[in-house]
């Protein structure tokens, strides 16, 4: 008897612990979602945050987190937290929605290929829902369109490199060119410098003998040194 109580005390126990994490982890979603509604989205997902931390499987934080996220540009971020949404979420219309975002997030970058893929899977989960089938249409449009053109964003940036690696080859190219045509004219200066030297040196020389040739053919004199 004392026995089962002992046990019944301790599961008790356990469901009031589950139960306080229960509610720890929905008021931060509760927090979280009036800073959203305010459109301080950086101050939701540190609620939406705290929330994991109390219950890392509450598929709720995970979205929330993610549109948080995605409404302050961190489009890598907000996809990881919607994919974890949409894997865990057993609610089709969430999950639904989890992937509806992620197409967002693609098709905002051009990423059309993925973006089909999102918005396939979305409708998977909730086929009645209009707005996903007018983006998947247009993306698909869209993704044509870019092919046509010859390749996407991925493409136009390798361009941009080719573009710009060619023009820093031929600014170097002529960099030297300039250095090159800059260091003759130093190196022909220094080359009649030099010329000039000599040529200076050569007249002094035969001044000086002259000089020498002269006092030898005057008289000399005697010279005294001045006593104090």
């Amino acid at each position: 008897m004392k026995m089962s109580r002992y046990i019944w005390m301790i599961m008790m126990g356990m469901v009031w612990c589950l139960s306080v994490s229960a509610q720890s982890d929905r008021r931060f979603i509760r927090n979280g979602n009036r800073y959203y509604q305010e459109q301080n989205y950086a101050k939701a997902e540190v609620e939406y945050r705290k929330a994991l931390n109390k219950n890392s499987r509450n598929t709720q934080a995970m979205y929330n987190l993610g549109c948080a996220l995605l409404m302050q540009q961190k489009d890598s971020a907000a996809i990881v937290q919607l994919q974890q949404a949409g894997k865990n979420e057993t609610a089709a219309k969430r999950k639904s929605m989890s992937y509806h975002n992620i197409g967002v997030i693609c098709q905002k970058h051009q990423m059309y290929g993925e973006a089909i893929e999102a918005y396939k899977e979305s409708l998977r989960h909730n086929p009645t829902d209009d707005e996903t089938r007018y983006n998947l249409a247009l993306c698909m449009r869209l993704a044509k369109k870019q092919k046509q053109n010859g390749g996407g964003k991925n493409n136009k940036q390798d361009k941009n490199k080719k573009d710009n690696k060619e023009q820093k080859e031929q600014n170097q190219d002529k960099n030297k060119q300039d250095s090159k045509q800059q260091q003759q004219p130093k190196d022909q200066m220094s080359k009649e410098n030099a010329e000039q030297l000599l040529n200076y040196a050569i007249q002094e020389e035969k001044a000086t003998q002259q000089r020498l040739k002269q006092q030898q053919q005057q008289p000399q004199r005697r010279r005294l040194q001045k006593e104090w």
